[in-house]
């Protein structure tokens, strides 16, 4: 009977600690983890602290990231700490309150199974690779007080279909979905689910930054005479882009804006660039030929740098240029380009 009964006890410890709550501080604010709901709730006031990336471990929920379903924000948190939530791999839902005004660096990061999120209107920034990688992201809406969108925020997000920005927001606007500055001059960020071919509107005199990053299921560009710059990393790993025409008044084009476009085969850059940033076009391996006009006098170092298939470089220089040595680094210039250059 002894041991009938220790067994009965040790059996009911085991179903409660199966379930049980977990709970504790975090810089000024409190946590609470239920494992039958899989909610984490962060209450209190102030300030979340900031966390390192997701596989050092230091954030107090650790032991629960890849349970998390939800996460519920109480008002009173004035902000989403660096890393935050970042991989939670369940997490489909985040209730974040008016009292928030800003999210961290990397904070929702590779969330793939969240759909949507709404960004109330208290949030004044948006930190750097914020929702990378949100592979389930279909609809981001943005309040009227955002002030300030990290570099690649919503970039890997595959199925982002719609920016929805709030018309009284003064820094941020959509055409179309796509999100661009207040006065459409700057094309922020494109979406990975949108057209496989786009043309940039008129309005937009600059590809910002990380503008078309990843987008590996664009096919086609055309960028119109009104732009002047292509930021870095515009186009960066656009593995399906296979057609790019760059207008008469583009003057720059960003270090590494086309790298890793595998697919492109030939660029013909307008005769008003005047620089190529380093490691522009490298690893486009499908490029095979290259037209630079006499306006360039400035190419970075491994701008063209492992394009091993390229058997075609037109050059139209008045006068020589002084280059970096590395600028086609790993081709053979013997069996590449010995009587197409021309100086």
């Amino acid at each position: 009977m002894k041991k009938l009964f220790t067994l009965i006890i040790v059996a009911l410890w085991g179903t409660n600690a199966a379930f049980a709550d977990d709970s504790g501080t975090t810089g000024s604010c409190s946590w609470h983890y239920n494992s039958s709901t899989k909610k984490l709730t962060i209450s209190g006031s102030g300030a979340m602290p900031d966390y390192t990336p997701y596989d050092l471990g230091d954030k107090p929920w650790k032991g629960f990231r890849d349970d998390i379903d939800s996460v519920s924000i109480d008002n009173g948190v004035t902000s989403i700490g660096d890393y935050a939530f970042a991989h939670c791999t369940r997490l489909t839902s985040v209730t974040i309150p008016n009292s928030v005004t800003s999210i961290g660096q990397g904070a929702i990061e590779g969330c793939s199974r969240l759909t949507s999120i709404t960004i109330p209107y208290s949030v004044t920034s948006i930190g750097v690779a914020a929702f990378q990688y949100c592979d389930g992201l279909t609809s981001v809406s943005i309040g009227n007080s955002v002030t300030s969108i990290g570099d690649v925020a919503f970039s890997g997000c595959r199925r982002l279909e719609n920016f929805v920005v709030s018309p009284q927001n003064t820094n941020y606007s959509t055409i179309d979905g796509v999100l661009f500055n207040k006065d459409k001059t700057t094309l922020i960020s494109y979406l990975n689910a949108k057209a496989t071919t786009y043309t940039i509107p008129n309005s937009v005199t600059s590809i910002g930054n990380f503008a078309f990053y990843e987008c590996d299921g664009l096919t086609s560009v055309s960028i119109g005479n009104s732009v002047t710059s292509i930021g870095e990393f515009a186009f960066y790993e656009c593995y399906g882009l296979t057609s790019v025409s760059i207008g008469n008044s583009v003057t720059s084009i960003g270090a590494f804006a086309f790298f890793a476009c595998g697919g492109l085969t030939s660029v013909s850059i307008g005769n008003s660039v005047t620089s190529i940033g380093r490691f522009a076009f490298m690893w486009c391996h499908g490029l095979t030929s290259i037209t630079i006009p006499n306006s360039v006098i400035s190419i970075g170092g491994g701008a063209f740098g492992g394009c091993y298939r390229l058997t075609s470089i037109s050059v139209e220089w008045l006068s020589p240029l002084v280059l970096d040595s590395d600028i086609f680094k790993g081709l053979d210039s013997d069996d590449t380009f010995s009587d197409d250059v021309n100086p």
